[in-house]
């Protein structure tokens, strides 16, 4: 039997990612973002989301990923309050495209050698398949390209930010 894992992917820039499903309370369109004083650059500011105050964080910065301009098409990806000690917390990405099952065959771990140092917030990267990828028009039909998608390990990211302005 193989073992399937449920992510959503999304889009940063031109490239694709995915996290752990189970990870994401909701999605939401962008909305303005207030700013906060003297926050790490990777902190974009809070939102009030239905009355939570949630704090939003430029993966981005991060990541180390260019920055774009901000449009409107972005998405907050909202984290289940869990994951940051009970706080709200939401990243921005460039668009959300689909939720997907990826079979552990199609996963490609990152242990050793030149990418390891890279890998720091990698799980590791999905060979896309027919199911994912990235879609483009070309006249009638839907043509998939097939590609890498790059899963990060959101989880570790969000703990090691709470660890680091806990102490």
């Amino acid at each position: 039997m193989t073992e399937t894992i449920d992510v959503v992917e999304f889009r940063i820039g031109a490239e694709l990612y995915a996290m752990d499903i189970q990870l994401a309370r909701e999605i939401v369109e962008m909305v303005p973002i207030t700013p906060l004083p003297r926050a790490p650059p990777y902190i974009s500011g809070i939102i009030n989301l239905r009355g939570e105050i949630t704090t939003v964080i430029s993966i981005n910065q991060l990541l180390g990923l260019p920055e774009r301009e901000r449009d409107g098409t972005q998405k907050i990806i909202i984290m289940v309050a869990d994951l940051a000690g009970g706080s709200n917390v939401g990243i921005i990405v460039d668009d959300v495209l689909s939720v997907i099952q990826v079979r552990d065959k199609d996963i490609e771990r990152i242990e050793g050698g030149l990418s390891a140092s890279v890998a720091h917030y990698m799980k590791g990267i999905i060979k896309a398949s027919q199911e994912t990828g990235d879609r483009k028009k070309r006249g009638d039909e839907t043509e998939v390209v097939k590609g890498l998608v790059i899963w990060i390990d959101i989880e570790k990211i969000i703990r090691e930010l709470v660890d680091l302005h806990s102490k």
